[in-house]
């Protein structure tokens, strides 16, 4: 363990987090943990916990976590459809070289109704950002 730990823990949880105020300032020097909020990240909420009034100090922290949390939720995603791009490679590589026909035969009309769907999304967008700038 780090010598010196963080004043806040977050437990992430879908859309947010729990936010536990870190202490070993006390006799038995033990970490205790003292929930304080509960925060959503998609609508920017920060809710105390119980009656307690969150410190200037207590709102930046929580604040800065979740700005942090959203950028690298953002990035993540980018990197899963990036990763979806390399499998949708490797699947075509793998029907052309490897697949049987029964094997083609159990995802062919998954595999088209996704991509038309997703071809479908994409073109529209596209058209809207082409809108937009001209």
């Amino acid at each position: 363990m780090a010598d010196e730990l963080p004043d806040y823990y977050f437990r992430v949880r879908d859309n947010g987090a729990v936010v536990f105020r870190v202490d070993t300032e006390n006799r038995q020097r033990r970490i205790e943990m003292d929930q304080i909020a509960v925060v959503n990240t998609r609508n920017g909420e920060i809710k105390p916990q119980g009656d307690r009034t969150l410190s200037d100090a207590d709102l930046t922290a929580i604040r800065d976590w979740m700005a942090d949390r959203v950028d690298l939720l953002a990035r993540r995603d980018t990197d899963d459809i990036l990763r979806t791009v390399d499998r949708l490679n490797l699947t075509a590589h793998w029907a052309q070289s490897r697949a049987t026909d029964a094997q083609l035969e159990e995802v062919t009309d998954a595999l088209l109704m996704a991509m038309h769907d997703l071809r479908g999304v994409l073109a529209r967008k596209k058209a809207d950002r082409m809108a937009k700038r001209g």
